[in-house]
């Protein structure tokens, strides 16, 4: 059968058409396959979160790793006059008598041995040598003898307070208590006036508040007493 040109020229342009439509079609999925990817979470943030967690807070340096030599000298030589009051205040059991100065002894323990703890901390950290008595480091029995360490007591002066009982023990700790915690103050005092860490720096500033308290308290045991 003949078909002439005028009949099957709107086949060819409906066909044309549909190819045209198709393709279009073809193009709008292509085009929302990638709106959809770049909308979802996570999809391109690959290199932002590995930024991120590169520059978390642990990796900036805490203000206790700054330090300096009057830092070092102070958790050194604290350490062994902390003991030194320690080694009093653990006196106090079975000779005190009276009931301020049990619960000052008390006091003492429980401030005291933790700020050990925490000043052989630092010094490891530091990479610097500790103390672990006081009786193994030159001189620091003899305070009262000319010695660096302010306050401390002579091995004559602890000797005397063991043989002391009731109200003479009492007496004797307080005084001895009081001039031990100036010492300490002295010390304090200069680490926070040549001190660098933050850390030790804020107990020094711990040690005057306290045993300033402290020495007001033994004061009026005496007056008491």
């Amino acid at each position: 059968m003949f078909t002439s040109p005028r009949s099957s020229a709107p086949r060819r342009a409906l066909a044309a058409a549909g190819t045209a439509a198709a393709l279009a079609l073809t193009l709008a999925a292509c085009g929302s396959g990638d709106s959809k990817d770049s909308s979802t979470p996570g999809m391109h943030h690959g290199s932002g979160s590995t930024a991120a967690s590169s520059s978390s807070p642990s990796s900036t340096p805490s203000s206790s790793g700054r330090f300096n030599d009057a830092d070092v000298t102070f958790a050194q030589q604290m350490i062994p006059h902390h003991q030194q009051a320690l080694e009093m205040a653990q006196l106090a059991d079975g000779r005190a008598s009276d009931q301020d100065v049990k619960d000052l002894a008390a006091a003492i323990e429980k401030a005291q041995d933790p700020e050990i703890s925490t000043m052989r901390g630092w010094l490891k950290s530091w990479g610097k040598p500790g103390s672990s008595t006081a009786s193994n480091m030159p001189g620091m029995h003899h305070g009262a003898g000319g010695t660096d360490m302010a306050g401390m007591m002579s091995d004559e002066h602890m000797t005397a307070l063991k043989d002391a009982q009731g109200t003479a023990f009492d007496k004797m700790f307080a005084q001895m208590m009081i001039d031990h915690h100036e010492g300490a103050i002295t010390m304090a005092e200069d680490e926070r006036k040549s001190g660098r860490s933050a850390d030790a720096k804020k107990l020094a500033g711990t040690v005057i508040t306290n045993q300033t308290a402290e020495i007001a308290k033994m004061n009026r045991i005496l007056d008491r007493l």
